[in-house]
């Protein structure tokens, strides 16, 4: 019955005519094109400034909203109302609206340094429809001869900040003469000289002056500084007195006979006003508040210290009131900031159902988190979680005769800040700063083992340089894989050394001591400016061991029956890892990206370890690897046994690459398409025989790469993106040599995967 209505419903729109509700005399605009010889400026540049478009018109679809207008001929009736809220009246062409839209091509092309523009139309009128095409000759552009600034005689200091950090090369000899991009100049020197202290600074103070006379399209320009009314100099200031209303009512703010309520405690150099009941401890409102006295005056700062406060979980808002004032010949900035409580507490119950190859289950959690359990913004949640799954019977040979099920706690507590030791006192100044702790334990009971998880961690975190460095520190992680018992089964199956020896040693008990740091790095700075190209890139490193193996030194441990150090009667890994991450991103215009990423991770077992442990392993294939596999189908290397089936256990590694390319699409402010060419595997470190095929070598790692391309569908609906992608093997080294290159011959059953995400891929 659907598919008739929806069949129906495409008739309809099919057999509406666009010009149904189009008046006599009238034109529908039906196209609108805009052809350019401009360099640099393509029609997408130029759309925004049109004044008329066309109706609306989705990817196949067409014009759906045009038809649903069309559909009614009144609003009689309740459905009627209905298609005419959906749809769109039609765009009628207006000669007034096209002439708009040519000056104010024009005029963009003016500011883009092509002054002898012209612009002129091409309208044809058939069948009640108008289809319109801007026809653009840019001319010679207009390019900047020579450049200099003038600031240095009107204020040195100034001068010298600018100089400093290379604000004053904002255009150089060559360059066309693009009044946008000496816009931006403007903004970015303002932005400098605000974050240096000149607290009443406006672009206003800096100009251009622009001599186009001096010869065949050639421009010299002049970057110029005006001075304050009523000074010589622009004033610097620095930060005076700074006050924090620590949570306190407005009602006792505002009736004066309250005030006998309030205390005010001075912490460092910052004063605190409060209730007797304080909300928030004095030291935790000072390292999250950055406007602190004696400091220059800075913007960043201001919106550094509004961030940090409003990441509190306890604080609803942040008011800051900043007061110009003159001690003494010196100029200060006194603050004002007030911090309003927030609600304290939090739960949150989720229940969900789940399909795990065809056995469905059910899975439920409850949360519990306080916000302010410490009284300095410290949040601390308690987490249950448990599943069920209801396993179909089968073959006693599968050894899963029985329903599985799951549950767990996990405790954490995040400080925001660095708890750090006094010799590194300097770190604790940051922005965006915490420490963090959480302890965990899990137990899975199945009918051929119970398996428990026990988790200690730590983590410290913080920001630099305008948010754009991130620096993750976990001084130790500890985690506990305990098999109290399993079933002869399961041992003799899979618990065997000449059987495998990867499964086996992926389920042994284990401990894993472990210490890792992470670093991210953005060139997208909030107040700045987008790059031309930006770009986001991750390292980190993580070695685990290493305090067993100093205990191990000082004859603390003792070894096992397969001769594996011990501590705590446990064995323990020893592992060094590595990973790297780089995606760039480059924007033609507004409907065109090409996005690239490039990652490589390696990690070596040693010492009590001989193969990684399973967790810590990489696996290829996948929604944001290479998509023409499946999640933990590719690899390691040219390994393949497809007597195993589905092989997860086996499909791992020690080393990973992975590189795209990926093109995107704007369709409408919805939609957008993908076309996207994905390389890369996994490898083994160490020559394993359970794994065969898959050892790295230098000589031969670039014939197993797996290759694959394919298209994707995204809808954006800017909180969120949901991603589909279609992936196909190009070359699969699973496969005997000669027979891997599938690009023209592809087996849609064995060739194809499908892929649903959310987000981009990278």
């Amino acid at each position: 019955m659907k598919y008739f209505f929806c069949i129906l419903l495409a008739l309809l729109f099919i057999s509406c005519s666009a010009t149904k509700k189009v008046p006599s005399g009238s034109y529908l605009l039906n196209k609108v094109k805009i052809d350019t010889d401009t360099k640099g400026i393509s029609e997408s540049d130029l759309k925004p400034y049109l004044r008329q478009k066309p109706n609306s018109s989705m990817f196949i679809f067409g014009k759906v909203k045009l038809h649903a207008y069309n559909i009614p001929r009144n609003d009689s009736s309740w459905l009627n109302r209905q298609f005419l809220k959906f749809g769109e009246p039609p765009v009628l062409y207006s000669d007034r609206l096209t002439g708009l839209s040519m000056e104010q091509i024009r005029l963009k092309l003016a500011n883009k340094g092509y002054l002898n523009a012209k612009v002129d139309t091409v309208v044809v009128k058939k069948d009640r429809k108008a289809n319109v095409t801007y026809k653009v000759t840019g001319n010679e552009p207009y390019l900047v001869r020579s450049f200099k600034d003038s600031i240095y005689p009107v204020d040195s200091t100034i001068y010298r900040i600018l100089d400093m950090r290379r604000r004053l090369a904002v255009v150089k000899e060559g360059d066309i003469f693009d009044q946008e991009m000496l816009e931006k100049g403007r903004i970015a020197i303002t932005s400098e000289l605000r974050n240096s202290g000149y607290f009443n600074f406006s672009k206003e103070d800096i100009y251009f002056l622009a001599d186009t006379t001096v010869g065949n399209h050639q421009v010299d320009l002049t970057l110029g500084l005006n001075s304050p009314a009523d000074s010589p100099l622009h004033s610097r200031y620095r930060f005076g007195e700074v006050i924090v209303n620590n949570g306190v009512s407005s009602t006792i703010l505002q009736d004066s006979t309250l005030h006998y309520l309030l205390d005010t405690v001075q912490f460092r150099n910052i004063k605190v006003v409060q209730e007797r009941n304080e909300f928030m401890l004095p030291q935790a409102i000072y390292y999250n508040t950055f406007v602190r006295p004696r400091r220059i005056y800075s913007d960043q700062l201001v919106e550094r210290t509004y961030s940090s406060l409003n990441r509190l979980g306890s604080v609803s808002q942040t008011a800051i009131t900043l007061t110009p004032v003159v001690v003494n010949d010196t100029n200060f900035i006194n603050a004002n900031i007030s911090i309003f409580p927030g609600n304290m507490h939090f739960m949150q119950f989720g229940i969900d159902g789940t399909n795990s190859a065809g056995d469905l289950g059910i899975a439920a959690d409850a949360t519990y988190e306080h916000k302010n359990i410490l009284k300095g913004g410290e949040t601390f949640r308690v987490k249950l979680n448990g599943a069920y799954e209801f396993i179909a019977a089968s073959d006693s040979a599968s050894l899963i005769d029985k329903s599985y099920y799951e549950y767990g706690v996990e405790a954490f507590l995040s400080i925001p800040q660095l708890l750090l030791p006094w010799v590194m006192k300097q770190l604790r100044d940051q922005p965006s700063a915490s420490t963090e702790f959480s302890l965990g334990a899990n137990f899975q009971n199945r009918s051929e083992y119970l398996r428990q998880f026990f988790n200690l961690s730590s983590r410290l975190q913080w920001s630099r340089r305008r948010w754009q460095v991130n620096n993750v520190v976990e001084p130790i992680d500890i985690t506990y894989v305990r098999m109290p018992w399993m079933s002869d089964k399961f041992r003799n199956a899979y618990m065997n050394d000449s059987i495998n020896p990867i499964l086996k040693a992926s389920y042994e008990e284990q401990m894993i001591v472990r210490t890792a740091y992470n670093v991210t790095y953005t060139n997208v700075s909030s107040g700045r400016l987008p790059p031309r190209i930006p770009f986001h890139a991750r390292a980190g490193v993580e070695v685990a061991g290493y305090l067993p193996r100093l205990l191990t030194a000082m004859g603390a441990t003792r070894r096992n029956q397969s001769d594996r150090e011990m501590l705590l009667g446990i064995p323990y890994a020893e592992y060094l890892k590595a990973d790297f991450d780089f995606a760039p991103t480059y924007r033609w215009d507004d409907r065109n990206t090409l996005a690239g990423h490039f990652a490589l991770g390696v990690a070596y077992p040693y010492g009590n370890s001989i193969v990684l442990p399973f967790e810590k392993r990489y696996y290829g294939g996948g929604a944001n690897s290479v998509r023409g596999w499946s999640t933990r189908t590719l690899g390691p290397g040219t390994y393949n046994n497809d007597s195993l089936g589905y092989d997860f256990a086996n499909k791992t590694g020690d080393i990973k690459l992975d590189m795209s390319l990926e093109y995107r699409r704007k369709l409408t402010t919805l939609f957008e398409l993908a076309g996207f060419i994905d390389v890369g595997n996994v490898w083994t470190v160490k020559d394993y025989r359970s794994q065969p095929g898959g050892y790295f070598t230098w000589n031969s790692f670039y014939k197993e790469l797996a290759a694959a391309y394919g298209l994707g569908l995204r809808l954006d609906l800017n909180f969120l993106l949901v991603r589909v992608d279609l992936g196909m093997k190009a070359h699969n080294p699973a496969l005997p040599e000669g027979e891997r290159w599938s690009l023209f011959t592809p087996h849609f059953r064995r060739d194809f995967a499908f892929h649903f995400a959310i987000g981009y891929p990278f």
